[in-house]
């Protein structure tokens, strides 16, 4: 990986590499110094590569440059999602043996260096570093004397030449723990190995759109997590790509106005977010009543769908390859809109424990409600006596799998097999070509009357459709009873005449047939119950499913 970035930073010296949305812009150059500033004042203090460097912040440019600084010095990359408590945090600090935290504005108010005893130093996460917070002597002197430092090594500046990062030595060896979001208040720290983040370059250089010089990438997803930092932020960096951070919260109207703007070459989305922009600016007008009938009609119906595509592609910036969703799976509805028009797009998986690629496929070559297939350096199999048609779980095994988890053999005991076969989690079926079809997490199914196989995730996916329904939880009730928890769009409902929650849930429940007919007899949903409050989510925007029953 440091091979990929020290070549990278030499070969696109004077190309733009990372920019804050309508904010500060840095070269590789910049970077370069930036990093060398950092590297010094570690060394200063007697660092050795392995020490732990936890980071927690917004995406921004100045994020980018401490991960890159860090991780070409050898440092053991610490991430944290910046949704985790104060508690948990100072926890999580202290269970990696981190030294040094580098956090923005937003996430020093959280927390308490006096809470995390192990840290040498507290650092703000700004253009210019600043010490929030400080145990050893060394260090201040160190820190407060970089800017002296680097002029005495650089007089002239740095140049390509001085380039010199370190060198992993073994594919084993650990560059990253990254904790999980999890459904309870212990995270599993994964601890990924270099070949595991170098063997995605791998896969994306080879499987996806191949980045350019020059090109641009727009950075959506928190890039805490390793959907955002594999995809946008380190492909594109060996890449020699712009990265452009949205630093503030994401909306429609701001991610439509930035890819109109930066017109990006990749775009990469979970699927909450593609479903927003497509529900507000695609849908409704896709499904008025004359363009329904229209498209009736062959002719009519093709000459629909390609203005419909054309002006897609045009408000996602005229110029991507395609837009690679991941992280869940995408809406019904939205995918066959999506499909219907030709739409550039495909549906990944992976998780955190792969660093996270698993499956993909090109979107020419993408199976509607599937999750494309095995990645390169990847295998895939599913645990049924018919992968075809039975459900089991999905494990995998190959290069990006983790180590295992950090200080918790138990756990690691449990997901990864002596032969390197890791559990998923996850329910599948693999058809005869590859495609992978998930069906939902084992610990989710229920199970019907007569023992059938019910994936809640799958119901929980059409219940979101229905008019006035934002998301859903099923839970099973007496005598094997599906009941759907439902945190509905009160606003919504309010400007259309249901003012109060009794005649909401009677319009909700009056799609129920409609609903069940899509559905076999022992899924059908028996009742609908609204909630008061927005489920409770893990940082990664899971529902907390085990709160609700």
């Amino acid at each position: 990986m440091n091979e990929l970035f020290q070549k990278s930073v030499v070969e696109h010296w004077d190309l733009p590499a990372f920019a804050n949305y309508h904010g500060d812009k840095y070269k590789f150059c910049d970077v370069a110094a930036l990093v060398a500033r950092f590297h010094e004042t570690w060394r200063m203090c007697g660092y050795e590569p392995g020490f732990k460097f936890a980071m927690c912040g917004r995406n921004s440019a100045e994020w980018g440059i401490a991960y890159i600084a860090a991780m070409s010095y050898g440092a053991v990359i610490v991430p944290m999602l910046t949704d985790y408590t104060s508690e948990t945090m100072h926890h999580l600090i202290e269970h990696c043996d981190a030294k040094i935290f580098a956090v923005d504005d937003r996430i020093a108010k959280k927390v308490d260096f006096e809470q995390m005893p192990g840290l040498d130093a507290l650092l703000s996460m700004d253009a210019r570093p600043k010490l929030l917070g400080c145990r050893s002597e060394k260090f201040k002197k160190a820190f407060d004397a970089a800017d002296d430092t680097y002029r005495k090594l650089y007089p002239q500046g740095i140049m390509p030449q001085d380039i010199n990062y370190y060198k992993q030595k073994d594919p084993d060896q650990l560059v990253l723990i990254s904790y999980t979001s999890g459904t309870t208040s212990d995270p599993k720290g994964v601890m990924l190995p270099e070949r595991s983040l170098w063997s995605n370059m791998v896969f994306m250089h080879g499987a996806a759109y191949t980045l350019r010089p020059g090109d641009k990438i727009v950075s959506f997803l928190p890039v805490g997590h390793l959907f955002g930092m594999t995809f946008e932020f380190l492909y594109s960096f060996c890449c020699g790509v712009e990265v452009t951070f949205i630093t503030k919260p994401l909306s429609p109207p701001l991610m439509m106005e930035a890819l109109g703007e930066i017109r990006p070459h990749l775009i990469v989305m979970v699927p909450l977010l593609l479903e927003k922009l497509v529900q507000k600016y695609f849908l409704p007008d896709y499904n008025k009543p004359k363009l329904r009938s229209m498209r009736n009609l062959p002719f009519v119906r093709n000459y629909v769908n390609r203005k419909f595509l054309e002006g897609a592609i045009k408000a996602f910036g005229g110029r991507f390859y395609e837009v690679i969703v991941g992280g869940a799976a995408l809406n019904p509805d939205v995918e066959s809109l999506l499909k219907e028009i030709q739409f550039p797009f495909t549906v990944g998986y992976g998780m955190t424990e792969c660093a996270p690629i698993i499956t993909f496929s090109d979107w020419h070559n993408f199976v509607r409600s599937s999750c494309g297939i095995a990645a390169v350096n990847m295998e895939c199999k599913v645990d049924s006596k018919d992968p075809e048609k039975i459900p089991g779980e999905l494990l995998c095994k190959g290069m990006n799998t983790m180590l295992g988890y950090y200080k918790n053999e138990e756990a690691t005991r449990a997901t990864l097999e002596p032969d390197g076969w890791l559990h998923t989690g996850d329910m599948a079926v693999i058809d005869m070509f590859g495609n992978v079809f998930l069906k939902g997490r084992v610990k989710n199914m229920l199970l019907g009357p007569s023992g059938q196989n019910i994936y809640p995730e799958e119901i929980e996916m059409r219940i979101n459709h229905l008019p006035y329904v934002q998301e859903s939880v099923l839970v099973q009730r007496a005598h094997s009873k599906l009941v759907a928890l439902v945190y509905p769009d009160r606003e919504a409902a309010s400007i259309d005449g249901f003012k109060d929650d009794d005649a909401l849930l009677k319009e909700i429940t009056s799609h129920r047939d409609e609903l069940n007919k899509r559905l076999p007899a022992y899924a059908h949903v028996s009742s609908f119950e609204l909630q008061e409050k927005e489920f409770v989510k893990t940082p990664k925007n899971s529902i907390k499913r085990f709160m609700y029953k």
